[in-house]
């Protein structure tokens, strides 16, 4: 669980609630129709842009941001080299057997794969295309984040609008001017809040968690595929290191 995005969430929430708090009074900030406009407009244009699958699928996604563990490297190249010395010793079945301590579904792929006795390159081939459309599902979802996070300050600016109107219509009764300024102010505020402490953010980091998955899904293509060409253990560990920067490798150097 990626707990940065839990304590971003709510300490960003009581920053900025907490300061309408101390400044009193609090109830001026609560408005339903500034929510309506910034918010229901934002959803229905979402809606619009976007398949209903593709929007109700925005869910998993931030889920994702939250709750997706990406083994480290460390992890992974060890792993690997435990695997290749496995195979190297005794031959690829006795990987089988090592399968259900796996729970990456992509790497126990990849090994049952290789004790299935296909060649490499049709295992390259293959883990490729699924980690290209892996690729292509967290695109969708960083875009309708990003489009969210658009979206909102977008309608709080309509909102923003509507409130000027209501109050430039309403100049001869400056008891029906504070409500038009309301509308006017709280829209821009909310749809400020949203996008800036919400919606851009989870694409940011819904990005940062692809682009690590990725580069984990690489690495295990690199180590299964070298098994599978009968590499040794320190070869597959020097393979799987050039995924690692320079400075880092003699860190997270496996042990054989």
């Amino acid at each position: 669980m990626d707990i940065a995005t839990i304590i971003g969430v709510i300490f960003g929430l009581i920053v900025v609630l907490g300061a309408i708090v101390v400044g009193g009074g609090w109830q001026a900030f609560v408005h339903l129709p500034s929510i309506a406009i910034t918010m229901g407009g934002m959803l229905c244009a979402t809606l619009i842009h976007f398949s209903l699958p593709q929007f109700l699928g925005i869910f998993s996604v931030v889920k994702k941001t939250i709750v997706t563990r990406i083994p480290p490297p460390s992890e992974l190249i060890q792993e690997m080299v435990n695997f290749a010395a496995i195979n190297r010793r005794d031959g690829a079945l006795a990987l089988e057997q090592e399968i259900p301590k796996v729970s990456d579904l992509f790497f126990v792929k990849g090994l049952q794969m290789l004790v299935d006795g296909q060649d490499s390159e049709s295992m390259r081939n293959l883990l490729s295309l699924e980690i290209d459309k892996l690729g292509d599902r967290h695109s969708t979802g960083k875009k309708i984040l990003e489009f969210m996070g658009a979206a909102a300050p977008a309608f709080g600016m309509v909102g923003t609008l509507i409130g000027l109107v209501q109050m430039l219509k309403n100049l001869s009764s400056p008891d029906q001017i504070g409500a038009g300024m309301a509308v006017a102010l709280l829209t821009t505020f909310y749809g400020a809040f949203s996008a800036n402490l919400i919606f851009i953010p989870l694409a940011g980091k819904l990005g940062i968690y692809s682009k690590a998955e990725t580069t984990a899904m690489e690495m295990i293509v690199e180590g299964v595929c070298a098994m599978a060409e009968g590499d040794n253990p320190t070869t597959i560990r020097e393979k799987m290191q050039a995924f690692v920067s320079q400075g880092r490798r003699e860190e997270i150097k496996a042990t054989i």
